[in-house]
């Protein structure tokens, strides 16, 4: 029992880890990242549909992202759909393909977006927290129930919290990586 629950709890960590790596590949760097347009949706035959199923998303020349669709009758829906979206790139249309120049990033954006990325960070942290708390409630529920020694609660909420302290770290080292991806000129 007390094992199932450590390895729940690292693989909840895990996702937390996992989420928080997805995220700051949403937030924009002085390059082009086809992550950027991962949450651009487009009702396609009545469904939302991420655009990266319904075209193909390219880096051209390190600071412009090329939107080229599957079905060239798509492309104005797709740049209404990036108009739309607030991720702050303005569409261009040449009737083929939609090509999304990243401005540079001023000294401001980049203070911004590095406290984005430590909110980011911060919820991550309290995710692995929370399932911390949660993992220790269970093992010390096993232990008032009798179905495990006080020892062996005592050595759980240990590996528990020695797992928890790696997948912190491993949010601080993200969380480095991203900020001085950000602050890079």
């Amino acid at each position: 029992m007390i094992d199932e629950i450590q390895d729940d709890a690292s693989t909840r960590m895990g996702k937390s880890c996992d989420a928080l790596s997805e995220a700051f590949a949403r937030i924009r760097t002085g390059r082009a990242n086809p992550a950027l347009l991962d949450t651009v949706t487009l009702a396609y035959y009545g469904a939302p549909t991420p655009i990266k199923q319904l075209a193909s998303i390219t880096v051209e020349e390190g600071r412009t992202l090329v939107v080229s669709p599957w079905e060239k009758a798509l492309i104005n829906d797709l740049e209404k759909a990036i108009l739309a979206s607030n991720i702050g790139l303005t569409p261009n249309n040449n009737g083929e393909v939609i090509r999304l120049p990243l401005p540079p990033l001023t000294e401001e954006n980049r203070k911004e977006l590095v406290k984005q990325a430590r909110s980011e960070a911060e919820n991550a942290r309290i995710a692995i927290r929370n399932i911390r708390r949660d993992a220790i409630a269970d093992v010390r529920e096993l232990v008032k129930e009798k179905l495990a020694t006080e020892d062996e609660g005592h050595h759980a909420e240990v590996a528990v919290q020695a797992i928890t302290d790696d997948k912190i770290n491993k949010v601080e080292a993200l969380l480095e990586e991203k900020v001085k991806d950000l602050l890079e000129f």
